[in-house]
């Protein structure tokens, strides 16, 4: 006979309360990519106030490409969410710890070695992890981004760089989930403040050696050419006493003919990083061979096999990117950020809520109806303490954290618009923001809530209305 929610015990209310919880958000997510499917499917000619922004080829290109992004979505997440319930449902937990406990067994190491175990059983579910993911990483980048003009990969450069990835995430993951996991062991009552203050450095450092260090290694950074772009970055720069050092080009497009711009580095050592896809006079999307013949001339991949090495055919959508003024303005709305302090406050929110999280999981470390909730009779891992509590007891915070963060991001990103216009340069947004959106085939027409709940940034039609209505001659 079935238990009614009152004669169960605790750690099966804890257990079951998660999975329904898990299975709200995402019915409540499913139920959001259903209304704007609706638009995708109904929406099939140009709207009259974006006629004079988009083309109906242009219009009708992007809708097939974000109704194929959305139906992959469902199928994903449905798979994603199973998985995780199955895993709950059948112990999956405690038997891949049981399972690294054995692992460390044969190499003669007992219980009492919890970092090590911790570390072992890490490993294997990322492992998992990847190993799951790849069929959904590989259908994305070879059906739906290839269908549509952006993938510039191959299937050898693709698992290449998988490994790649992966290798540098375990050289990354492994040393600071130890030296967080023995901090936490030692750290006594306030081990909170001292585990936070550990993640806050770990943080400021992978930010500071990110783009010189790490990202390098998958991609080719390069300085960007002296010449007029040049000139005129550094002198905007300058305007705003932004401490630029270095203009940087990253070789985006072997990967994809998406397009991207940032900046990095603390104090008085800012670098500017533009994606070569972003750049008309620089993009070899725009040029004859493609992306993948100009690596092949430079014999980057002259250890791939013959049918590896052919160049892709070139994307669809062209010319690409953005004349130098319109990179400018887009560097305006990104300098922005850093003027008006958007930078430094989401700095400051991360870094609230990550000892808020530390203080609370302190509190909770200690209830063994959280481990017994997930299988976990005779020990308490701390690596599992941390799964446990951050992953599934904080969910319902972790989700409204990220609405209040999206609304947040949505209010900077008009902010850093009007900066740009402050700076006369809202002509040229606008035309760099209808190109974008062309080159990167986002649709312009969203349903209200899905927009309100998922959107970091505000849809265009509002960002070109609040940049003063269309382009002026």
């Amino acid at each position: 006979m079935l238990q009614t929610i009152s004669e169960l015990s605790i750690e099966n209310k804890i257990f079951y309360a998660v999975l329904v919880f898990s299975w709200t958000v995402y019915l409540w997510e499913a139920y959001l990519a259903h209304r704007q499917r609706r638009i995708y499917k109904s929406t099939t000619r140009v709207p009259v106030e974006l006629g004079k922004i988009m083309d109906s080829d242009t219009f009708e290109k992007s809708r097939l490409y974000q109704l194929d992004k959305s139906n992959f979505g469902f199928w994903s997440g449905l798979y994603s969410e199973t998985e995780g319930t199955l895993i709950l449902l059948l112990g999956g937990i405690p038997f891949l710890w049981s399972v690294s406990g054995a692992v460390m067994a044969r190499f003669g190491l007992g219980p009492e070695y919890e970092i090590s175990q911790s570390l072992v059983f890490l490993m294997l579910a990322t492992l998992f992890s990847a190993f799951t993911g790849l069929p959904w990483s590989l259908y994305n980048t070879f059906i739906i981004e290839e269908k549509h003009g952006f993938n510039q990969q191959t299937l050898g450069f693709f698992l290449k760089d998988a490994l790649k990835k992966f290798a540098v995430t375990q050289c990354i993951l492994l040393p600071v989930t130890a030296l967080l996991l023995h901090i936490i062991k030692i750290g006594g009552d306030y081990f909170f403040i001292y585990a936070w203050l550990f993640t806050l450095a770990v943080s400021l450092v992978l930010v500071t050696i990110y783009a010189d260090y790490i990202a390098p290694l998958f991609d080719k950074f390069t300085p960007l050419p002296e010449g007029e772009l040049k000139e005129e970055i550094e002198s905007m720069a300058r305007s705003i006493s932004f401490p630029l050092t270095k203009v940087y080009v990253v070789e985006g497009s072997k990967r994809s003919s998406h397009s991207n711009a940032y900046f990095y580095g603390f104090f008085k050592n800012k670098r500017i990083v533009l994606f070569d896809t972003l750049l008309e006079d620089y993009s070899p999307l725009n040029k004859a061979g493609g992306a993948d013949g100009e690596r092949n001339e430079e014999g980057e991949r002259g250890e791939e096999n013959e049918a590896e090495s052919k160049p892709k055919p070139k994307p669809k959508n062209k010319k690409q990117g953005c004349n130098n003024p319109e990179v400018l303005a887009v560097l305006g709305h990104e300098l922005g950020h850093w003027k008006l302090g958007h930078t430094v406050k989401n700095i400051v929110i991360s870094q609230m809520n990550s000892f808020l999280c530390f203080f609370l999981f302190a509190v909770l470390i200690g209830r063994k109806e959280l481990f017994l909730a997930f299988g976990f009779h005779d020990s308490q891992p701390t690596l599992i303490g941390l799964m446990i509590i951050f992953q599934f007891i904080f969910s319902p915070y972790n989700e409204l954290l990220s609405f209040c963060l999206t609304v947040l991001s949505r209010r900077f990103e008009f902010q850093a618009d009007a900066f740009a216009l402050a700076m006369g340069r809202a002509s040229e947004l606008y035309s760099a923001l209808i190109k974008l959106n062309k080159d990167n085939l986002g649709f312009p027409v969203a349903d209200w809530l899905f927009s309100t709940w998922h959107y970091s940034h505000p849809p265009l039609l509002e960002r070109l209305r609040a940049l003063g209505g269309p382009k002026r001659d």
